[in-house]
This record gives C-alpha cells, structure tokens and sequence, in this order.
C-alpha cells in the first residue's frame, strides 16, 4: 500500500493466495450473491406476474402493475443507503464480515415476504408490509455487491481480476436463473389460481434453505489481505476514518464516473428480463403466456451465467474499456428489434431475443466488478464502488421498469409507444459511452494504492 509497506517483505507476492484458497474465496462470493440476487429478482418477477393483483387489487391491472413496480422501485432506493452504511463497517471493520451481516437480512426479509397476507385478508397494511420488506431487501443488497466483488478481487492476481471477479456477477445471473427456474417449474406444474392463491410463496419461503448454505460457506473464508494490509497502515498512523467523507472529497470523478457506467448495463438488463414479462403477458398476450418467456429467462440466465465469465476472462486480455462499449452500443442497437421479437410470440423467437440481449449485457456487467474495484483505493474501495454502483441503480434499474411501462402505455405491437422504451434504451447507452470515455483502462493494475494515506502510491 504504501512504500514502506510495500518493501517490507514483498507483501505482492507473499499474501498472493494459493489457487485453492481463491477457488474457495470466489466460490462463497458466487453462492451468497446467487443467494442474494434470487431473493432480489425474484420479488420482481413476482411483482410482473401476481403482486399487481394480490396488493392492489382494487387498480386497473395496469395501474396495478405500475403500483407493483413502484414498491419493487423503492427496494432500488434502499440500495445506496446499503452502499453507504455496508462500505463504511465494510472499509473499517471488514468485508467478511459485512457480507454474512447482509445475507441475513436479506434471507429474513425474503422468508418474511412468502408469509405475508394479502390485501384481501387485512387491507391497506398488505402492501405497507410488503414495502417495508423491500425496503430491507434493497438495504441488505446495497452492501452485498460491494462486499462480494472486492473479496474476490483483492484475494485474486492483478493478471487475473478480471475472471475472478466476475464470478460474482455471475452469481446475479445464477440467482435469476434460481428465481426463474422456481417460477417456471411452479407455472408449468399449477393453475392459475394454485398459483396466485398461494404457488407464489414457495420461492420466497425456499429461500430459507440458500441462506443457510451460503452462511455456511461465507463463514469458512478468510478476510481480504489487502484490506488487512490498509487496514494496519490507517491503524498504525492514528488517523480518524471516515471512508464516505473520503470517498467525497478524493473520488468524486470515479464515482459519477461509475454511475454513468451503469446506465446501460443496468436499464437493458430489467429491459431484457423484468419488463419482458409484462410486455408479453399484459401487452401482446396473456398472463397464460407467462411460462413461455420464463422458459426463455431461464435459457438466458443459463447463457448469461457461462458468458459472463468468459468476459471477465477476455477482459484481462483486451481490456475492460472495448468490451463496455461494445455492450453499451451492442444493448442500444438490439433495443430497436427486441419488442418485435417478443411480440412475436413465437417461442423459438422470444428465446433468442432473450439470450442476444443478455450476451450483449454480459459484455458490460462481466469487467465491471474489476473495474469498479480498480477505481477506488483499498481504504474507501467498498464505499466507493457501492455508493458508484448503488446511486446509479436508482436512476436506471429501479426507474426502467416503471419508465417502460408508462412509456409502453396502452400500446399494441408496431405503435410509436415501443420505440420510445427503444429511445430511453439508447439514450442510457450514450451515458454511458461518455462515461467509458472518460474512464481510464485498468486491466491488469495493483490495487494497493490508496488516496487516503499520504505515502500511498
């Protein structure tokens, strides 16, 4: 980290772990996010599919699907809150530790979910429960994606971030893969009304059983040895910590830099997943459609978990910059055609709309956890990136669903009202291709450096 630390025994070398312990290290980072992300995503398909009716049954069913959207939105806003209180303990106290904190609440806010009443057993305080359970489910997330990726980044090689850090982000695609495979198998095997009557909460009171298996496996890794490392340098010189304060006042360029890097990836993937739903099953079809586009979901959270790290691996190759703009530009192109192929209603069709759109998303979200991590240095690195990663979800994943909707309107297939979500997709791309631009490449650079120590380099 600094100097002096830095020529006392080659601490680059000597804490460089041995394959087996970063095997283990990633593998507790991929099953916790999976974890996280299957309780996370699966309230929004739900929110597609049966909350509207459930919560607000006395709405127009768009209206009530636009009000289900709205509490699965506020879950984004809790998120930056996360960021904030998980990165400050996280860059004080440690990421381990911050991580087993977060899947908890997660787990208990999610478990809580698949027991709640609905509106028609207890009224306005249905919904008011549900928020407030989504309310602690994006608290718990805003600090797990920063806790994760940086595990698994600083216990890896510099030559080799890239892949390794990735893996948690493919835990994300495997969480939705979970969330999707439990809704699909559940439509496919029950009626309709089985499935809103009470189908639905088996997914969220499964989620029992996950938790359990990635706190086991979170438990058993070490700490981060170069958080260790800064750690006991902002220790030995007395110095009062204040990793927000910090990130405020030396960071502020990477964060908004971060946060326009977010804008396309973030928007294309609630595009090409949650808003998918609703398009088919309340715009071009019937909720009788809806085990179709979750079987085309479920091939492409299959094809998003294989891609994502091979990109992260070709990232340590060619860099994380060219693979990003090819996302932001590849995701804004595909935007113009992917309502026309859902509309189609031909499944073959729906499926290979589904995957091109995740591939072409991977390209983006594959080098982001290694580029994030590279922005930062190790004493605000959790802040930073969660706060970067975090602000950005308000402004792009939790308004996309609720923009789309509102911009698809009432509109059938070939209406103006489609290429306007087209319009929203590309203007988020052209955010974040300045951001790109102005981001500098970091493939391949040490992460002990560090803005807050004097002596850093």
């Amino acid at each position: 980290m600094s100097t002096s630390t830095q020529s006392s025994g080659s601490p680059a070398s000597a804490t460089e772990p041995e394959k087996a312990n970063i095997v283990k290290v990633v593998f507790a980072s991929l099953i916790g996010t999976a974890v996280e992300w299957y309780d996370f995503f699966l309230y929004g398909s739900a929110a597609a599919l049966v909350f509207g009716s459930l919560f607000f049954p006395e709405s127009e069913p768009a209206t009530a699907t636009l009000l289900a959207f709205g509490t699965y939105a506020l879950g984004f806003v809790a998120r930056p809150l996360g960021g904030v209180v998980f990165g400050h303990f996280g860059d004080r106290v440690g990421r381990k530790k911050m991580l087993v904190v977060s899947l908890l609440l997660m787990g208990v806010a999610t478990f809580a979910i698949g027991l709640l009443p609905t509106y028609a057993s207890i009224g306005i305080a249905a919904p008011i429960l549900l928020l407030a359970c989504r309310l602690v489910q994006g608290f718990a997330v805003g600090g797990e994606w920063g806790g994760a990726v940086l595990m698994a980044a600083e216990h890896g090689t510099d030559s080799q971030r890239g892949f390794w850090s990735s893996w948690p982000q493919a835990g994300v695609a495997l969480g939705n893969l979970f969330a999707t495979g439990v809704l699909w198998v559940l439509a496919s095997v029950q009626s309709d009304d089985a499935f809103n009557a009470w189908g639905w909460r088996i997914p969220f009171l499964l989620s029992a059983v996950l938790v359990i298996i990635g706190l086991w496996v979170r438990l058993s890794i070490e700490e981060s040895p170069v958080f260790n490392e800064a750690h006991a340098e902002i220790e030995a010189s007395g110095k009062k910590h204040l990793p927000i304060l910090a990130v405020i006042k030396l960071y502020p360029r990477e964060v908004f830099v971060a946060m326009g890097m977010r804008m396309a990836e973030n928007i294309s993937y609630y595009l090409f997943t949650v808003i998918s739903i609703t398009f088919l099953t309340t715009y071009v079809g019937t909720a009788e459609d809806k085990g179709m586009i979750l079987k085309a979901l479920l091939i492409g959270a299959v094809v998003h978990f294989v891609t994502i790290p091979l990109f992260g691996a070709l990232s340590d190759r060619v860099g994380r910059r060219p693979l990003y703009l090819a996302g932001a530009v590849g995701v804004a192109a595909w935007s113009w055609i992917f309502f026309d192929l859902i509309g189609s209603k031909d499944e073959s069709t729906i499926i290979l709309a589904v995957v091109v759109g995740l591939i072409l998303h991977a390209l983006m979200y594959a080098p982001q956890a290694a580029f994030f991590s590279e922005l930062f240095g190790t004493s605000v690195r959790y802040t930073g990136a969660s706060v970067g990663y975090q602000l950005a979800s308000i402004f792009a994943g939790a308004l996309a669903p609720i923009i789309a909707v509102a911009l698809l309107g009432a509109a059938t297939l070939g209406d103006t009202n489609v290429n306007l979500v087209a319009i929203y997709m590309t203007v988020a791309s052209v955010i974040t291709l300045v951001a790109v631009y102005f981001a500098k490449e970091t493939r391949a650079s040490s992460l002990r450096h560090d803005r807050v120590l004097p002596d850093a380099h």
